[in-house]
């Protein structure tokens, strides 16, 4: 069958730029179809508010037009479909038919799906901005087909909501980032240990980052501060120390250790006559998240952490052996309630039932200084008395929770010493004898010099001219002979 256009005349030349035209047309729906689809609205949200200059004004005149996806793909493949088909009807004016389905396959895979498809996909955001007005135009034309076509998709799929990682997946993301993983990253080893560790606190609870009442370093009620207890708590080196009554479970409070600095070892003053704090209780399954964001009210940055063994025999006849997952969920539903020194003792009159924390406000970071409800009147009240079925496992501190985010140990003065002159380390845990050893004062900038001395309860420090030596024994022989 001939061809029913004469050749070059002006009527085949109009077909040709026809052609030429849906041709064009087809491809540059293909790429708007995989560019702007590809673009997710949070990709958007993101480049708009932190991307490069010229990124959030692309972002900014894209974004109206993709929030509607399906109406934008509605339009985009309608207007794709329309080139297409229309394509093969010119060219069946100009060659045979078997021909006009030749050019019109390679033309279309050409250069209306492989070669726009491969631009849109890696300037996508570039190109969509500046055809953002004509996809705008070709919105309104194709709106009365497009539009009710979108809404039946929104009802049977749903509106296109943005697609945000879980927590596995965006963990993974910022290792990918970082410049250990080999793929072009610049986020450091601390950055992405730090990120993974806040991503991963939420699934961690008390027991993860307690330490075991075992090991907890704690006074005795009835003590008394004479010279080897201070220099017991010294050596701990911790600035705040639980107190217990009778049991070394029992912990009724807690007492700073710079209230100390000014008790003398020689009148052995009883531990119960200083000022003593109330001591937060905090459920084993409580979240470190909430936790934290008790300690940040100010009231304690150290709490008890206790078992509920009430709670687990109910559990356990109910609905079985209690598995570790069973065990958070029920300790997390009441995780929040037991935390405050308004409600540290049991309150037996309510039926056991615990009160909610305070909501954090800045209020109570203003108002804790001071107050009188957080000293715990050991002389004008009885000792605090708690619930049998609350077992104490352990001591939670703030420092606790912050390892867990960082996700590496924090070692303070009392885990390891560095000599910053010979650079020596010295383990503080070690023994008398090793770790108190005389070194040779090295001068500083300003004249003085820090090294240990023979005795662990002294401290020598030394000038150019002169050197001294305070210890706890030299300081109350000097209060004794004033």
């Amino acid at each position: 069958m001939a061809s029913d256009v004469p050749c070059c005349g002006s009527l085949f030349s109009l077909y040709v730029l026809v052609i030429i035209g849906l041709v064009c047309f087809a491809g540059l729906m293909a790429g708007l179809t995989l560019g702007l689809m590809s673009l997710g609205l949070v990709d958007l949200e993101v480049l708009m508010k932190s991307g490069r200059p010229q990124d959030r004004k692309h972002a900014a005149k894209i974004y109206p037009v993709v929030k509607n996806q399906h109406l934008l793909l509605c339009t985009l493949l309608m207007g794709n479909a329309l080139a297409m088909e229309a394509l093969p009807i010119f060219l069946d004016k100009l060659v045979p038919p078997w021909a006009a389905v030749l050019l019109s396959v390679t033309l279309i895979l050409m250069f209306g799906e492989i070669l726009p498809q491969a631009v849109c996909t890696r300037y996508g955001l570039t190109i969509g901005a500046k055809l953002a007005p004509f996809v705008r135009v070709l919105l309104m034309l194709f709106f009365p087909i497009s539009y009710p076509i979108s809404k039946v998709l929104d009802w049977m799929l749903g509106k296109g909501h943005a697609v945000l990682l879980r927590r596995a997946e965006l963990k993974t993301f910022v290792n990918f980032h970082g410049n250990e993983a080999g793929k072009g990253g610049d986020l450091t080893h601390d950055e992405t240990t730090i990120i993974t560790g806040a991503l991963e606190l939420t699934e961690k609870t008390a027991k993860d980052a307690m330490t075991p009442i075992s090991n907890a370093f704690s006074l005795d009620l009835d003590a008394n501060l004479n010279l080897e207890t201070l220099n017991s708590i010294m050596t701990m080196g911790h600035s705040r120390v639980p107190v217990y009554a009778g049991n070394p479970k029992n912990i009724i409070g807690l007492i700073l250790v710079k209230n100390l600095l000014a008790v003398d070892p020689d009148d052995a003053v009883p531990l119960r006559k200083m000022i003593l704090r109330k001591i937060p209780r905090v459920s084993e399954n409580m979240p470190l998240y909430d936790i934290l964001n008790e300690f940040q009210k100010g009231h304690s940055h150290i709490a008890v952490v206790y078992k509920d063994l009430n709670e687990k025999k109910e559990t356990i006849d109910q609905a079985g052996p209690l598995s570790k997952k069973d065990d958070k969920v029920v300790g997390h539903s009441g995780a929040k309630e037991n935390f405050g020194f308004h409600d540290s003792q049991t309150n037996k009159s309510s039926g056991g039932q615990m009160k909610k924390s305070p909501p954090s406000t800045p209020a109570f970071k203003k108002r804790h200084r001071g107050c009188s409800y957080c000293i715990l009147d050991i002389e004008n009240t009885p000792i605090p008395d708690f619930s049998l079925d609350e077992e104490v496992v352990g001591v939670i501190s703030m420092e606790d929770v912050i390892e867990e985010l960082l996700q590496e140990e924090i070692l303070d003065e009392t885990d390891e010493y560095v000599n910053i002159h010979n650079r020596i380390k010295v383990n503080m845990h070690a023994s008398q004898e090793n770790a108190y050893k005389l070194t040779s004062p090295q001068p500083s900038q300003n004249g003085l010099s820090i090294a240990t001395a023979h005795s662990p309860d002294s401290i020598r420090v030394g000038g150019p001219d002169q050197t001294s030596s305070l210890s706890v024994s030299n300081i109350a022989s000097a209060k004794g002979s004033s």
